[in-house]
């Protein structure tokens, strides 16, 4: 049974579920380098296939994650265990579902809930020349963007058994899916329009928008440098359609929208001159897209800019050239997108009134 682990954004393995039962002590163990929300899952894993009220008889069952180097995480995996110890328990035959795709996270009373990077998933395992895949209906939204896949949807694990045994049939995203408007965005970003005066700092904005240039803006406090930055996104064209999906999957796979329509607006993200170069270009346990990924294809607003920690700033200057952030761990090295229009503001000075005929500037004359 194939099932996905998650490597940067946007892209992931191919994972395959094994079973094996012997006669032992009942129980069962999960094998393949997994980590401890996924060790846990053999809890959940039990407790739902009981209360959905189907039982395994007494053996003892061993469940390998293939391959077996590759770090595993999250709690996707439920689904493709739990119908994988079913089928060796002889309560299902699995007869043409050994090439299918089976994605969600299993509550206690067997529901299926929603997991991280569905799309990615879901775009991977079309790669791989999966045709089908099984996942929850709380993703019915995301699954239905992915062309030329058969994706059904289920609300619990017995839907799932029911379908396999041929006693029901499970919807296919596309028709289980909330539609509504598929372009319009959740919320409109500011529009320029309310920004009065700063004749010059607009259309340094058009300039930097039509011709994808990064733009500094230096002025005292109050100027409006970022009420300009945060219209920025509204003079950039619509995303294509394949924008359109690497913004939504970057989007599901940090967690950060659970609407696809979020696909159809350009991102914005403004982090805090704290944040650490992990936060920045992505990092952690498991490694997560930074902010440079989350604005991808659209903007990265760095507001004052002399306040990063210089580390932090160092480790952006390689992804501006490249487009590309990479993370490299002493077992793995991820490559992230990393394309945005980068718009920073500063300060004159420590003061930020240098220059200013109204206001006295109170810094040192030797501090540029």
């Amino acid at each position: 049974l194939g099932t996905h682990v998650l490597r940067g954004a946007g892209n992931a393995i191919g994972v395959v579920v094994e079973i094996s039962q012997t006669r032992g002590l009942p129980g069962f163990d999960i094998v393949g380098f997994g980590e401890a929300a996924l060790r846990e899952s053999r809890v959940r894993v039990t407790t739902a296939i009981g209360n959905c009220g189907y039982q395994l008889p007494d053996r003892k069952y061993v469940v390998s994650l293939a391959p077996a180097d590759v770090r595993k995480s999250g709690a996707s995996f439920e689904l493709a265990i739990a119908v994988a110890l079913l089928g060796a328990a002889g309560v299902c035959q699995l007869e043409g579902y050994e090439e299918t795709l089976f994605l969600g996270e299993l509550s206690l009373d067997g529901q299926l809930r929603a997991s991280r990077g569905m799309l990615a998933q879901l775009r991977s395992a079309r790669r791989r020349g999966l045709t089908r895949a099984i996942v929850p209906h709380e993703d019915a939204a995301w699954a239905e963007l992915v062309p030329e896949m058969h994706v059904y949807v289920a609300r619990e694990l017995k839907q799932v058994v029911d379908a396999i045994l041929g006693t029901d049939q499970l919807t296919l995203a596309s028709a289980a899916a909330v539609r509504g408007e598929p372009r319009e965005p959740l919320s409109h970003h500011e529009d320029l329009r309310d920004v009065l005066g700063q004749e010059s700092a607009k259309r340094a904005l058009e300039i930097a928008a039509a011709g994808e240039h990064n733009l500094l803006m230096v002025g005292p406090p109050g100027a409006g440098k970022t009420m300009l930055a945060s219209r920025l996104p509204q003079l950039l064209p619509e995303p294509t359609p394949e924008e359109a999906l690497e913004i939504a999957t970057i989007a599901s796979v940090s967690g950060s929208a659970r609407d696809p329509r979020c696909s159809w607006q350009r991102p914005f993200r403004s982090p805090h001159h704290s944040c650490s170069e992990q936060a920045l270009i992505g990092g952690g346990t498991p490694i997560k897209p930074g902010e440079v990924t989350m604005a991808h294809r659209g903007v990265l607003f760095l507001d004052e800019l002399p306040e990063f920690r210089r580390n932090a700033i160092e480790a952006l200057r390689p992804t501006m050239e490249s487009g590309r952030a990479v993370v490299v761990r002493a077992r793995e090295r991820i490559v992230m997108p990393a394309r945005p229009l980068i718009v920073s503001a500063m300060n004159p000075c420590p003061c930020g009134y240098r220059g200013e005929p109204r206001c006295a500037c109170r810094s040192s004359a030797t501090v540029v």
